[in-house]
């Protein structure tokens, strides 16, 4: 096996654990587990079916979807093997979902220094306004804004480490935020959910978080750092150009 693929192997296991860590339910299915929370039921994160082995029979994903989570306006399937991603996708094309391609980006931490100004850790007090105002500016309703803010109560269960950094202007207010999960048993930090404020976009806050993460992940002795990106979105390319390679993909699908 190569260092490539043991690193990739080692992400997904990461992934596969996260989830079922922070999961307030998980039940278990031949290939797969669904993970559930009532208390963010309209999270598709927090509510949907993960495939975890490679040889799952694609043709079973809806109605194991269906088992494991129960009655929902729309069911969200995570394939974590590229391989049987790639198989499922006719199959659940026909069933009626659409597909979504993730990359798994890396890189390594060793040399990484903290940047001047960096972000620093807060509490999810101190994020929770600018969190749930980008999510109304996303056009989200009020009661999803809500949820999708407070979900991250959930993610503090999902790794030995979970922090919320946030990047701040001049003045102190919040402009950009991130997860930051670190594993020091794994070897594994993981970064997620960076987003920067629509105000304060092109000011340097995303490269502040980032080598922010890399840095807290290097201090740990953390000798790679991993994130999942959109294949089709602009992300991608802002990361291959800050260091890091693509390890593999995986899939998403959400029925219509």
């Amino acid at each position: 096996m190569t260092k490539m693929s043991d690193l990739l192997e080692r992400v997904t296991a990461f992934r596969a654990a996260f989830a079922r860590r922070q999961a307030a339910e998980t039940v278990e299915l031949p290939g797969a587990f669904a993970v559930r929370d009532p208390d963010f039921s309209r999270s598709q994160e927090h509510n949907r079916l993960i495939v975890d082995a490679s040889d799952a029979d694609p043709a079973a994903l809806p109605e194991l979807a269906a088992q494991g989570l129960g009655p929902r306006r729309q069911y969200r399937i995570t394939v974590l093997d590229e391989a049987l991603g790639e198989r499922a996708t006719p199959v659940l094309a026909a069933a009626g979902y659409d597909r979504d391609t993730e990359l798994i980006l890396a890189r390594e931490t060793t040399g990484c220094a903290l940047p001047e100004p960096a972000a620093h850790p807060v509490e999810l007090d101190e994020l929770r306004a600018a969190v749930f105002r980008q999510q109304l500016d996303w056009g989200l309703d009020e009661d999803l804004a809500r949820e999708l803010t407070e979900r991250r109560t959930a993610r503090l269960r999902g790794s030995e480490e979970v922090f919320f950094l946030a990047a701040r202007t001049p003045d102190g207010e919040i402009a950009a935020w991130a997860d930051l999960y670190l594993d020091r048993t794994a070897g594994l930090a993981q970064l997620e959910d960076l987003v920067t404020a629509v105000p304060h976009r092109k000011q340097g806050h995303g490269d502040t978080l980032l080598a922010t993460g890399l840095a807290l992940a290097a201090a740990a002795g953390i000798p790679q750092l991993f994130l999942v990106a959109d294949v089709a979105d602009w992300p991608r390319e802002w990361y291959s150009c800050r260091g890091f390679t693509e390890l593999g993909r995986s899939c998403s699908f959400l029925n219509r």
